[in-house]
């Protein structure tokens, strides 16, 4: 749980954020995936501390929500305002422990877009809903607090996700408990601790833990809601812990997201943005472009300035100004996307750069790669690889594309490439995913709803939409 400072309060650099979030002695090391070296020491409490955090939440819930919408919305705002007080020493945590760089769409950016998203959950109106208005009769919806929400995260963005969890459960007048990802449970702690200079006591506490401090978040019975961002796998066991107390639940789970691009499109002018669509935060993102679908009229020549952009990216250590990508957070993660870029290579599936990272080097890094020529069925296509590995798919027809792209159990989100964008909107009303972006993929935006498809979960973040899945909605008719 995060510790008490003053409204005023900034953190001149990282070292001074450790030191308030740290404990005294003792604790769990935290070192950097791109080093080697040591980050800072995490507690790690138990059960018992996760209980003391949800009764503290639940004790001052009802005051929060009585603070009303505008009360609230202006609670975010100085938020976003502490936010930005402390971006760089929040940045550089950031890129330390998760090892993304500080440039390019990675620390630095994810930090300001906690900024934005504080912002923008406290800007969006949400007025009860009249349904009915005749003859003396008003029915109207409105959405009331749910109470305690529980907030699971991930390692690849920590401080980003944690910031779409709890902007609008506290906007919604609901307190908030956070578990985070054993892997990067610093930035967390960081966060709060700055968000906590500002906010109320006890609205916003954070657990770190093991698997069993998020069993028990997830069983608990002062827990009215989870929200829930990783893998397929988990996110099951979460629904079945819930069942007991048929908790409400947002979750946002593994995507092996598609991009078809049309034979009309001009290679080198998306190659740019087909590459970020990949490899954004070295490819560590639920919503990133993982497989690629290209008509064999233009295939060799995306394959060529697809290749020609990914050599000029600089990879190494994130502290470095010169870096866009970095290494796998994790030996577990790096050994994944080893694994799936050698079973493609064992298939005879071509290899256009990378695919040989060094040996014996300090850090996770696995070099930027690209391979062609792939069946569809090979592992690094139909597995989700959640790395810096994008393998190509050629294709000959559009119901061909669309096939292929929809055949997987998940649907998160999904990307169609033309020079004609009702050509693209056609060919996108045909893929099974939450969201389908033309020109562009994994553009997520607070105003607009996002969510799974399929076995990617369910629930809607971001929005008005968003905001209503934080409260209960009660009718009131007479």
């Amino acid at each position: 749980m995060t510790t008490e400072t003053t409204v005023e309060g900034t953190f001149a650099s990282a070292a001074d954020l450790l030191a308030a979030i740290q404990p005294a002695e003792g604790g769990r090391e935290i070192k950097d995936p791109a080093t080697g070296k040591l980050v800072g020491r995490v507690a790690e409490p138990g059960v018992a501390e996760l209980d003391a955090a949800v009764e503290a939440a639940r004790r001052v819930q009802r005051e929060w929500a009585g603070q009303g919408h505008a009360k609230r919305s202006e609670y975010l705002n100085r938020a976003a305002d502490a936010v930005e007080a402390n971006a760089e020493a929040l940045a550089e945590l950031l890129s330390r422990e998760q090892g993304k760089p500080l440039n390019g769409p990675n620390a630095r950016f994810e930090v300001g877009a906690c900024a934005g998203w504080l912002r923008a959950t406290a800007a969006f109106e949400l007025e009860p809903e009249t349904l009915v208005e005749e003859d003396g009769n008003l029915a109207e919806l409105h959405y009331r607090p749910l109470g305690v929400v529980g907030a699971i995260g991930p390692w690849n963005w920590p401080m980003m996700i944690s910031v779409w969890q709890l902007a609008p459960a506290l906007r919604m007048g609901n307190t908030v408990v956070m578990k985070p990802s054993e892997y990067t449970p610093l930035s967390v702690l960081a966060l709060a601790e700055v968000l906590n200079t500002v906010l109320p006591a006890d609205v916003l506490h954070v657990v770190p833990g093991g698997r069993e401090v998020g069993e028990a978040l997830a069983a608990h019975q002062g827990i009215d809601k989870v929200m829930f961002t990783g893998s397929t796998a988990t996110g099951k066991a979460i629904i079945r812990s819930s069942a007991d107390t048929v908790k409400r639940l947002t979750l946002e789970l593994g995507g092996n997201d598609a991009g078809i691009v049309l034979p009309d499109t001009d290679p080198k002018a998306a190659a740019q943005d087909l590459f970020w669509g990949a490899f954004i935060n070295t490819g560590q993102t639920c919503a990133a472009l993982k497989r690629l679908y290209v008509h064999e009229d233009i295939y060799d020549d995306v394959c060529a300035a697809l290749t020609e952009v990914a050599e000029q990216m600089p990879m190494g250590v994130g502290l470095d100004e010169s870096n866009v990508l970095g290494p796998l957070q994790n030996k577990a993660q790096y050994d994944i996307v080893a694994k799936l870029v050698q079973a493609a290579k064992d298939s005879g599936a071509r290899v256009l750069t990378g695919g040989n990272p060094e040996e014996g080097q300090a850090g996770y890094f696995y070099p930027a790669t690209l391979v062609a020529d792939i069946d569809n069925d090979n592992p690094l296509v139909a597995e989700e690889q959640f790395g810096p590995a994008l393998p190509i798919i050629k294709y000959s027809t559009v119901d061909e594309a669309v096939q292929m792209a929809n055949a997987l159990k998940v649907g998160l989100g999904a990307s169609v490439w033309s020079s004609d964008p009702a050509k693209a909107r056609e060919v996108a009303a045909r893929i099974e995913a939450g969201t389908v972006w033309i020109n562009k993929h994994g553009a997520i935006d607070p105003r607009v709803p996002f969510g799974g498809a399929k076995q990617s979960g369910y629930g809607l973040e971001f929005g008005v939409e968003g905001l209503k899945q934080l409260g209960s909605p009660q009718v009131i008719a007479g």
